[in-house]
């Protein structure tokens, strides 16, 4: 790649008729508001923070299922293209400024030109119950772990804090300008593609789960270090035990 990842985004894509509900969800658990769409259907809608550089966003799909991908922001879009494709990567499309790929995995994600981000939101919420988005989880079937994990750290150039328990997990280390970790989580079941969902660490993870109920997320299940919740527009993601500022 001609130099290294800026800056991070994570979309979240949606169908048109869950993407207002999608919106003001993710809108009230970050603080920020929901600015102006853009593209050529007016299909990216960005969320602005109140403290830092925005770095999620809402893509309106035609069609499901619903789900996440990145964007990694670069300052040589062609070179960085190339060098994904080399390492196993399938281009879909360019267009100025933009390259759709997947990963060997076939994990959708964009590189994007950069365009001077830099600042990182910080946690919102109530004292003592502040939360933030703050990693990007890869979801990998087993016979894909090893040469995915080893695509996004070459992809990147982050280096690996490899886990403890059975190798289930790996994470990439991000510098400390960039808003999401990625965390590579080898799965049990023999889902076809690679596909990825937010963390968000909590200082209160029940409190925080507690309030995205009430703003219509549901639960669907509760393990020792983290909450699987779903949004209001069918999105899964991860409420964890990790306090803002751990990673």
């Amino acid at each position: 790649m001609s130099g290294p990842v800026r800056w991070v985004s994570a979309f979240l894509d949606v169908t048109p008729d869950v993407i207002d509900a999608g919106a003001a969800f993710w809108a009230a658990e970050t603080g920020s508001v929901v600015g102006e769409p853009i593209g050529d259907q007016d299909e990216f809608w960005p969320l602005v923070p109140p403290t830092g550089d925005t770095c999620l966003w809402l893509q309106r799909t035609k069609e499901g299922p619903v789900g996440c991908h990145p964007d990694l922001y670069v300052e040589d879009v062609s070179a960085a293209a190339d060098h994904a494709v080399g390492l196993g990567a399938t281009q879909a499309s360019a267009t100025d400024g933009l390259v759709v790929l997947r990963s060997p995995g076939r994990l959708p994600f964009c590189l994007v030109t950069h365009r001077g981000q830099s600042v990182r939101p910080e946690p919102t919420g109530p004292a003592g119950a502040r939360s933030v988005v703050d990693q990007i989880c890869l979801d990998i079937p087993a016979d894909r772990y090893d040469d995915e994990c080893e695509f996004w750290a070459a992809l990147t150039g982050w280096t690996h804090s490899r886990g403890e328990v059975d190798d289930e997990f790996t994470r990439l280390v991000r510098p400390e300008e960039i808003p999401y970790a990625f965390l590579l989580q080898r799965l049990d079941d023999d889902q076809p593609t690679v596909t990825a969902h937010l963390d968000l660490a909590c200082e209160d993870r029940d409190a925080v789960a507690t309030r995205h109920k009430e703003w219509g997320a549901s639960m669907v299940r509760r393990t020792p270090d983290w909450t699987v919740l779903q949004d209001p527009a069918g999105v899964t993601y991860c409420a964890t035990v990790r306090r803002p500022g751990d990673l």
